[in-house]
């Protein structure tokens, strides 16, 4: 088994990428996009504001004034230019046509898909979840919206590789922005691409096979897949792949307690042979970023931590204690509690935001804040997809936790959006432009709108509005440099919230989690063995990969099952050996693979596996015990030692009979002569009654 890590992601939104060489197929973990890099450039202008530069706004020029005057990182250096997407830098250096099977984790985990199935020769089956291909599915077509309005600023490109993306133009970018186009060792310039177009999408959905959680698949029955919740997000999911050699847990960024979403089923993981650990969360500094300025301080982390020898009861009650979900709780009640100081001082709220359980979440507890405190704020959600999303929301309740859907059985609500929008609380609007936000539109007001980039969307267009007003506030997700994705917005006046959301499995419930599963392989980031050292345990074999170098991974399973029909079990004639302690029979069979088992079946010829002369030997004959056994048969032997005519090998000669036959005992390979078929026979049967065989 070879595995390859890709990528090791950047947070909830960019999640790891994987590639996996096993039992002849190769496997490609999640097909991500670095959503975070397109901060380097520069937003389209909107009404509220125009470019820096208002001689022109054409890239030569601002080029051309580049190279007269070195200027400092600011608005005016960002690029102005329809924008290219980051995929996983050395992905496309695989040959896309050999990758077999793609696994996708989450709906994040998508995004990237259509880059590759939109290219020649792809013919990969693509494994999702249900609920993640349709989430995927939104965020994609919310993309490519949100993406026409650069277009239409900028027009299509003359040809097909941009001007911006030329050596002797990146040679003058600010090195901010170089080391994210070309990476730090300056090999990211390939992943680049074009963005796909809503028919890529269509096509991309197409092209994969959707499934439910438990639901097991087979590939070239001979691969058992199989998607388990990992509570980060409404069909997230980690993967089990069953095989004749090996048995497989991929493991991505998980949380043992949701608010929305299923949770954590690390019990369906245990006893399993392999574990890929991929979640690289821990990796992340926890809490907000503080600026005395624009930042609020940081929450405390109160999770408690796990003792290193926890048992599967201490863990799985540890697990559902709360604690995760109560410091979320804590965090999203304190921003929250930011939002209404805002409105009261008459300012509104901005959060770009993409993830799914946060907005959930944040539209609960902010209406009923507001409820109790008697205010009247309108509170919009504008985005192209938001009535179909929250729609779907209303029809997935296997998809969410016991919680939500101990709600449905009583009669309520799954979320509060469905009578905040009956109450005419919530206003959900596909455009800032469309007549129904213009004609219900009141300030202040709570906004949620992607994109958390601030590069395009509503948001744009809204942080222009309000970014001079003191009173007002924008809540910002974490994964990104926010000095450079507020840089065209500068002068900045309002209050900044940064904050950093559950994105995986806390360092502390890492080990117990390991080894309450109980692997005998487990595959471990290098760059999380400082925090968490497995190094000590004795029930199973570490090996630590890091990003872009291949890991070979030895076979610890010495034998396979196989499933024999009936009809060929009933011949069995067993024989038991003289040099170990079992029984051994020959069939003769066509062996198959299916559903990831061997099959031994009858064959179209089946031949006679009745006879009891032995048709296979192996091992050297004992010189002493051969002639033994020809001495029983009234055959008489002597031995002498020869040189081999082929190799300088000493070799046992036997003569028989005066001469007659004759043996020669190598340590290759046994040579028997005999003047006739008779003795041969005879000399044959001694040979049998001294080896193994079958």
């Amino acid at each position: 088994m070879k595995f390859t890590c890709l990528s090791k992601g950047g947070g909830f939104h960019f999640p790891p990428c994987h590639m996996l060489n096993f039992c002849g197929f190769r496997i490609l973990f999640d097909c991500p996009v670095d959503l975070s890099a397109l901060t380097i450039f520069s937003p389209v202008p909107t009404g509220f504001d125009s470019f820096p530069d208002e001689e022109s706004c054409d890239f030569e020029f601002v080029t051309e004034k580049r190279q007269k005057v070195e200027k400092p990182l600011g608005a005016n250096s960002l690029i102005r230019a329809e924008p290219w997407y980051k995929t996983v830098k050395s992905l496309h250096l695989w040959n896309i046509s050999q990758i077999d099977v793609i696994l996708i984790s989450s709906p994040m985990g998508m995004l990237g898909l259509p880059f590759l199935t939109r290219m020649k020769g792809f013919s990969s089956k693509v494994y999702v979840t249900e609920a993640s291909a349709r989430l995927g599915q939104l965020m994609m077509d919310d993309l490519v919206s949100m993406h026409v309005e650069f277009r239409q600023f900028y027009g299509c490109e003359d040809s097909g590789f941009p001007q911006w993306l030329r050596h002797e133009e990146l040679e003058l970018l600010p090195p901010e922005l170089r080391e994210v186009v070309l990476g730090k060792d300056g090999t990211e310039l390939g992943g680049w691409m074009p963005l796909y177009s809503a028919a890529d999408v269509k096509d991309c959905m197409q092209k994969s096979h959707k499934l439910k959680y438990a639901e097991e698949v087979y590939y070239n029955g001979i691969l058992a897949i199989k998607a388990f919740s990992s509570g980060l997000e409404i069909g997230s999911c980690n993967w089990i792949i069953n095989a004749p050699k090996r048995d497989i847990v991929y493991i991505s960024s998980s949380t043992f307690v949701s608010a929305h979403a299923m949770t954590f089923n690390y019990c369906a993981l245990q006893g399993i042979n392999t574990i890929i650990y991929s979640d690289f969360s821990s990796l992340r500094v926890m809490g907000d970023v503080e600026d005395e300025n624009n930042y609020f301080p940081q929450t405390a982390d109160k999770l408690s931590s796990l003792s290193n020898d926890c048992s599967s009861q201490e863990l799985a009650e540890s697990s559902l204690n709360m604690d995760e979900h109560l410091e979320e709780r804590e965090k999203l009640g304190f921003i929250c509690s930011c939002a209404l100081e805002c409105v009261k001082a008459g300012g509104s709220v901005l959060v770009p935001t993409n993830r799914l359980g946060t907005l959930l979440q944040l539209l609960e507890q902010i209406s009923a804040l507001l409820e109790s405190s008697a205010m009247e704020v309108s509170i919009y959600i504008i985005s192209s997809v938001a009535d179909e999303l929250l729609a779907f929301l209303n029809v997935i309740p296997e998809w969410l936790c016991k919680q939500r859907q101990e709600r449905l059985f009583s009669g309520e609500q799954l979320f509060a959006h469905v009578e905040l929008i009956r109450r005419k609380k919530l206003h959900v609007v596909p455009a800032v432009h469309s007549s129904k936000l213009l004609t219900n539109w009141q300030e202040p007001c709570i906004v949620f709108s992607p994109h958390w980039t601030m590069r395009f969307g509503p948001v744009v267009h809204l942080l222009r509005r309000w970014c001079g007003n003191p009173n007002s506030l924008l809540i910002l997700e974490d994964g990104f440099d926010p000095k450079l994705a507020l840089l065209p917005f500068e002068p900045i006046a309002m209050k900044v919230l940064q904050c950093v959301f559950p994105s995986g499995l806390k360092l502390q419930k890492v080990e117990p989690l390991i080894k309450t599963l109980l692997p005998k392989i487990v595959l471990f980031p290098e760059d999380l063995k400082p925090q968490i050292s497995l190094s000590n345990a004795k029930s199973f074999s570490v090996f630590h990969y890091t990003e872009d170098d291949t890991l070979h991974v030895p076979c610890q399973k010495d034998s396979s099952v196989f499933e024999i029909a009936t009809d060929l079990a009933s011949q069995f004639h067993w024989k038991k050996l003289m040099q170990e302690n079992f029984n051994i029979s020959r069939l003769k069979g066509e062996l198959s693979i299916d559903h990831g088992k061997y099959h031994l079946l009858v064959g179209k010829e089946q031949g006679s596996s009745s006879k009891h002369s032995s048709l296979l030997h192996w091992g050297s004959p004992d010189v002493q015990k051969l002639l033994a056994a020809l001495s029983k048969m009234g055959i008489n032997g002597s031995l002498e030692q020869g040189i081999s005519d082929t190799e300088s090998e000493t070799v046992h000669v036997v003569h028989v009979q005066d001469y007659k036959g004759l043996i020669k005992v190598g340590t290759r390979s046994t040579v028997i002569s005999a003047a006739d078929e008779s003795l041969a026979s005879l000399i044959f049967e001694a040979v049998d009654s001294v080896l193994d065989g079958i």
